[in-house]
């Protein structure tokens, strides 16, 4: 029988006096000057650190004032458009050596690339049991919550697990980039036959194949792919390998790189961050968004049915309440952003001739109508933009990628970036990050026991 403290009644009384104890009053952020959200009055984030490893660039200041300029993405100084204009250019893929750039600040020779790619097959292996103990015996309906868990259990299969020497860290960050979808798919798999009643196929590792070939030939049950569905997956991974210090994350890595904790822990925190609907879960609430969008209007290919129902869903009559067209706006990028012009152009070559195809101008079509719509509806001026998650879902959903697997794709994708930033963080953070925080609680004298 529950002890009758942590009965519902109980705590439901308990959790209304701290609701009321935890208020404070809005007026307080602005007169202590209180960046919420390490945010600036403009919406613009607090700097608090200096990175030479990725620019994130949609806005400059002028006179004070925000002004709109096309997004840009730089990786170590490169242009993402050139990275991935270069490598289609060259019909091969690019992920990998964008991971190696990332990680050691240069492009490599095509011999280091060559000597990194098979480092990277050869590490794709887990432990022995790992699998049987960590994924099979502890299932998650969730795979973020298998993959940070995997990652953190990791610990206890390495020797040098504490050794905090430069060459270690590497060789423990370069070991998770290959694993991570390793876990994944296998996650994925267990997930199926325990939650779904699903038949469970698990693959042996291909060491052949590249990142994105991994992934599609683990999670297909018959392993085939084309070339132009895994050359589309590894864009994607390029464009989500890496997005500044500043999101939350990369930023969650870093803080837990500062307290001096090993790199399981750091990069484990920053897939539970990622996790979080506000970070790495949008793409799935875009498709969320277009399915709904589907089953109440009648013709996708007319605008001003299209425009009626996008009023319904910014007036919170329609989809989830929220008022919000997912997939548009973002906190930096203003007039475009460089990802989603670069995958929408890839997804729409690919679907071309496809039933997906109505979809992905569905999605077009909200994309153009949605300024317009925000200045009547809200009077908003703002510029706004699509962002990479308004058609990363669609594409996953194209190749044949099950909605759960959207965000851990991203952490697959990201593992990259974050492995860069704790590298860097090592090497010229010198103090663990402190924020602080303006207390505002008055004291009060002690209470006995019996006199409450």
């Amino acid at each position: 029988m529950m002890p009758s403290f942590i009965s519902g009644a109980n705590i439901t009384d308990l959790c209304r006096d701290l609701t009321e104890n935890a208020k404070i009053d809005p007026k307080l952020y602005e007169k202590y000057h209180v960046k919420r959200g390490l945010r600036n009055s403009d919406g613009t984030g607090v700097v608090a650190g200096i990175t030479n490893i990725c620019n994130v660039h949609g806005y400059i200041l002028n006179e004070g004032e925000v002004e709109p300029i096309p997004g840009q993405l730089i990786y170590r100084g490169y242009s993402i458009n050139d990275l991935v204009e270069n490598v289609e250019a060259e019909d091969r893929y690019g992920y990998e050596e964008t991971t190696f750039l990332l990680l050691f600040g240069h492009l490599p020779t095509q011999k280091e690339l060559n000597t990194f790619n098979t480092y990277i097959s050869l590490k794709r292996d887990l432990p022995n049991g790992f699998v049987e103990d960590m994924i099979l015996k502890a299932p998650s309906k969730n795979i973020m919550n298998k993959l940070a868990r995997s990652v953190l259990a990791l610990y206890s299969y390495d020797d040098e697990c504490e050794n905090k020497e430069l060459e270690n860290e590497m060789r423990t960050a370069i070991s998770l980039i290959a694993k991570l979808p390793v876990i994944m798919a296998n996650a994925y798999q267990v997930k199926r036959r325990v939650f779904d009643n699903s038949s469970m196929i698990m693959h042996p590792i291909n060491y052949e194949e590249n990142t994105a070939q991994c992934i599609l030939s683990l999670l297909r049950p018959d392993r085939l792919y084309t070339k132009d569905e895994a050359q589309m997956l590894d864009r994607l991974l390029m464009l989500q390998a890496e997005h500044g210090g500043g999101n939350n994350s990369t930023f969650t890595c870093r803080v837990l790189t500062s307290s001096g904790t090993d790199p399981y822990s750091a990069y484990s925190s920053a897939i539970c961050s990622l996790k979080g609907p506000r970070h790495g879960g949008a793409n799935l609430q875009v498709i969320n968004m277009l399915d709904n969008f589907k089953a109440n209007i009648k013709n996708w290919e007319d605008e001003g049915e299209v425009a009626d129902y996008m009023r319904r869903v910014i007036r919170k009559e329609a989809n989830d309440g929220s008022g919000l067209i997912y997939g548009m706006g973002h906190a930096i990028y203003t007039v475009s952003d460089p990802r989603a012009l670069i995958l929408k152009k890839k997804a729409f070559e690919l679907a071309k001739g496809k039933e997906i195809e109505a979809e992905f101008r569905l999605l077009d079509t909200i994309e153009h109508l949605t300024p317009e719509i925000f200045l009547q509806e809200k009077g908003s001026t703002k510029t706004m933009c699509a962002n990479v998650d308004m058609y990363s879902g669609l594409v996953y959903r194209m190749l044949g990628i099950p909605d759960e697997l959207f965000t851990p794709l991203f952490a697959v994708a990201r593992m990259a970036g974050w492995a860069a930033h704790r590298m860097e963080e090592i090497l010229t953070g010198g103090r663990i990050i402190r924020p602080a925080y303006k207390t505002i609680a008055k004291e009060r004298e002690y209470v006995k026991l019996e006199e409450r």
